[in-house]
C-alpha cells in the first residue's frame, strides 16, 4: 500500500506546471527553432536577394574599376574597408534582423511567451563536473543521442529522394541550352529547401510531442503530494482569508475613530451611512471619513449620535456616495452642489456643534 502511494500516478497540478515553468522548464524542440530560423531567412531572400545582388556587383564593378588607379595608403584602405563593411551590413542585417525575430517567436511559441526569472539566475551547480559527466552517460543523454541520430537518418533520406528525382533531369543525359541551368538551380534550390523545411518540420513535431510527454512524465505526482499541496493551498486561503478579515477590522476600526470628527453623517436612513468633512482652506471638497452599510451603518451612527455628529436624511445621496465614494478621498464632483446643501443647512442649525468640532480637531491632530 505504501509502495502504491510512492508511485507518481497522478498528473501535474496547475501549481507543479507553473512552479516549473518560474524555473524554465519548458518542452522545447531545437528543431523548431531551426525551422523558423530557416523559413525566416529563405522569406527575406526571396525579397532581398535580387537587390542585394545588384548592390554587391555595383560595389563589385566600382572597386575594380578604380583599382588601378586606386594607390595603397591608409586612409584609402579604410575608406574601402569600410564601404566593404557598409555594403555587407546592409545585405546582412535584413537576414541578422530575421533570425533574432524568428528565434524569439519560435521560443514564445514553445514557451507560451512566459518570462522565467528563476532561470536567469547563476547556478554553481552547474559548473560541477561531477554532475556534468553524469549527465553526460545518462541514459536520457543516450536516448537524446540516439533521437539524434534518426534525425539526421531522416534528413538524409529526404534529401537522398530528392537528389535521386533531381538527376533524371534531361541536364545530365542531353544537351541543353545555357539558359536552362539557371531554371534547374533555381528548381533544384526550391526542392532542396522545400524538403529540408518539410523533414525539419516533421522531426520537429515529433520532437516537441516527446519533449511535452517527458516533461509531463517527469512531473508526475504521488496521491500523497496532490493531498499535501490541496492541503497547503486550503492553509494558505484560511491565511489570506483571516489577513482580508483583520484588514477589514483595522479599516473600520480608523473609521469609526474619525467619526466624532465628522461634519455630517448623510444617511439612508437604515441601510447606508457615510461621514463626511469639510474644513475651508484645507480641502477642496468634502472627504469621506468613513462609511458603511446594515450592521456597521448603525455602529456609524451610534457613536455619532454619542458625540453629537448632525445626521441628514438623503436617500439618493447616501447611496451614491456609498457606491462612488472612497474613504479618504474626496466626494464624487456629480455631488458636489447635492452634498453643499446639506451642509449649508447643517451649518445653519447646529452652530454650537461646528464650535465644539474645532477645539476637537485641534486635541485629534495634538
Amino acid at each position: 500500500m505504501a509502495d502504491d502511494q510512492e508511485q507518481k500516478t497522478e498528473q501535474p497540478t496547475g501549481k507543479k506546471i507553473s512552479e516549473a515553468q518560474e524555473r524554465g522548464r519548458f518542452a522545447r524542440a531545437p528543431e523548431i527553432q531551426v525551422l523558423f530560423t530557416m523559413a525566416a531567412v529563405l522569406a527575406v531572400l526571396a525579397f532581398t536577394v535580387r537587390s542585394s545582388a545588384q548592390r554587391i556587383s555595383e560595389f563589385a564593378v566600382g572597386i575594380f574599376t578604380n583599382f588601378a588607379s586606386t594607390s595603397v595608403r591608409t586612409d584609402t584602405m579604410t575608406s574601402v574597408l569600410g564601404n566593404v563593411f557598409m555594403t555587407l551590413g546592409i545585405v546582412l542585417l535584413p537576414v541578422l534582423g530575421a533570425c533574432a525575430g524568428a528565434g524569439m517567436l519560435a521560443g514564445g511559441l514553445q514557451t507560451g511567451f512566459n518570462l522565467s526569472p528563476k532561470a536567469v539566475g547563476f547556478d554553481l551547480t552547474r559548473l560541477n563536473p561531477t554532475a556534468g559527466f553524469q549527465k553526460m552517460f545518462s541514459k536520457q543523454s543516450l536516448v537524446t543521442a540516439g533521437i539524434d541520430s534518426l534525425k539526421v537518418i531522416a534528413v538524409g533520406i529526404t534529401f537522398y529522394i530528392g537528389a535521386r528525382k533531381l538527376l533524371n533531369d534531361p541536364l545530365f543525359t542531353s544537351p541543353i541550352e545555357t539558359a536552362y541551368l539557371g531554371q534547374f538551380l533555381n528548381t533544384a534550390a526550391i526542392t532542396f529547401f522545400g524538403r529540408m523545411l518539410f523533414s525539419i518540420g516533421i522531426i520537429g513535431a515529433i520532437s516537441l510531442a516527446y519533449e511535452k510527454f517527458k516533461l509531463n512524465k517527469e512531473l508526475m505526482m504521488t496521491k500523497e503530494e496532490v493531498k499535501d499541496e490541496a492541503r497547503n493551498q486550503e492553509q494558505d486561503a484560511k491565511v489570506k482569508g483571516a489577513m482580508k478579515r483583520l484588514a477589514r477590522r483595522l479599516l473600520q476600526k480608523q473609521m469609526l475613530a474619525t467619526v466624532p470628527t465628522a461634519d455630517v453623517i448623510i444617511t439612508n436612513p437604515t441601510h447606508y451611512a457615510v461621514a463626511l468633512k469639510y474644513e475651508r482652506g484645507r480641502d477642496q471638497a468634502p472627504v469621506i471619513l468613513a462609511k458603511g452599510e446594515n450592521r456597521f451603518a448603525r455602529r456609524i451612527k451610534e457613536i455619532a449620535a454619542e458625540h453629537g455628529v448632525p445626521m441628514v436624511e438623503n436617500k439618493p445621496v447616501a447611496r451614491v456616495l456609498y457606491g462612488l465614494g472612497k474613504v479618504g478621498e474626496p466626494i464624487p464632483s456629480e455631488l458636489y452642489q447635492a452634498v453643499a446643501q446639506i451642509l449649508a443647512v447643517v451649518y445653519r442649525t447646529h452652530r454650537y456643534y461646528f464650535y465644539r468640532l474645532r477645539s476637537r480637531r485641534i486635541e485629534n491632530a495634538a
